[in-house]
């Protein structure tokens, strides 16, 4: 399955871009919004990509050269976009965007267990696991009931997370939970029959908790936000694209404060969504939210 960059046009529109821009995609993922970006630029723009996955840089180094910007890929978390910025002796830039999705490879391909139906082992890690304080095979099999619950509640949303966690226990008092498949099955089994003939995988809640909460996304994307914000030069614009309720809030409320204090401008009041033409194209982006912000 090819992955599909959501909201790519109006993303880059509403940078506001010329051909001389300074602009850094946070999240080069797939380079769909990279390409368009750099579309957009001339022989003096200056185009940055950072991925905390490195087979997006490496994918990256196979076409960038094509276009006439000046162009940077890093490897390294968004959160560090402030280290990057200095490290190439930038005082500030023009335009920040930020697509907090998944790549499709990054499911099938990444070897870390974020596919359901994969024998990968439990780790759930955007960079390399060995710079995490815990993987998602760590918290099924030591954190207590409780606390599997909480995180696969609260940062999932998941209704029946205490039954989850019930059942995670229970199995690996027997053996170890090894692989995402084999979690997967224990979510399935565990959840109410009508749950598991729905549309949506009934495990999608259960991972989704897990990778946030082992990757910090919540605070990364904070840090993120305030970092980007005062990279901007003024008249500098950072976009951000989320999918799930608890990253719109953050980005919401962020921008909100920024708006409220004049040091920002909300360039949309309201998030732009995806056309229905692209919803039938893409049926993945339906939950896609952007928003943007002009620095003052």
């Amino acid at each position: 399955m090819r992955h599909i960059t959501v909201l790519q046009n109006e993303a880059v529109l509403e940078l506001a871009l010329n051909a001389s821009s300074l602009v850094v995609d946070a999240t080069l993922g797939s380079g769909g919004h990279s390409r368009a970006i750099l579309e957009k630029l001339g022989k003096t723009g200056t185009y940055i990509g950072m991925d905390a996955d490195q087979s997006a840089i490496d994918s990256a180094k196979d076409w960038i050269e094509k276009y006439k910007a000046e162009s940077h890929l890093v490897h390294a978390n968004f959160k560090n976009i402030d280290a990057v910025i200095k490290d190439l002796n930038l005082q500030c830039v023009d335009a920040i965007l930020a697509d907090l999705g998944w790549r499709i490879e990054q499911f099938e391909d990444s070897g870390k267990g974020f596919s359901f139906n994969s024998d990968d082992p439990l780790l759930m890690t955007f960079g390399n696991p060995a710079d995490y304080a815990f993987t998602a095979g760590d918290i099924v099999n030591e954190w207590d009931e409780q606390d599997i619950a909480n995180v696969i509640y609260g940062y999932g949303g998941e209704r029946f997370s205490r039954r989850i966690a019930k059942a995670i226990v229970e199995y690996r008092k027997k053996q170890k939970i090894e692989t995402a498949k084999e979690l997967s099955e224990i979510v399935r089994n565990s959840t109410p029959s009508f749950y598991r003939k729905g549309k949506v995988n009934p495990a999608t809640k259960t991972f989704q908790g897990l990778r946030i909460a082992v990757n910090d996304e919540l605070s990364v994307l904070e840090e993120f936000i305030e970092k980007a914000f005062e990279a901007l030069c003024p008249k500098g614009r950072l976009a951000i694209i989320s999918f799930h309720s608890l990253e719109d809030k953050i980005v919401k409320e962020c921008f909100k404060s920024y708006a409220r204090d004049q040091v920002g401008l909300l360039v949309n009041k309201k998030p732009i969504i995806p056309t229905e033409e692209e919803l039938r194209a893409n049926p993945r982006s339906r939950s896609a939210k952007l928003r943007i912000i002009e620095k003052l």
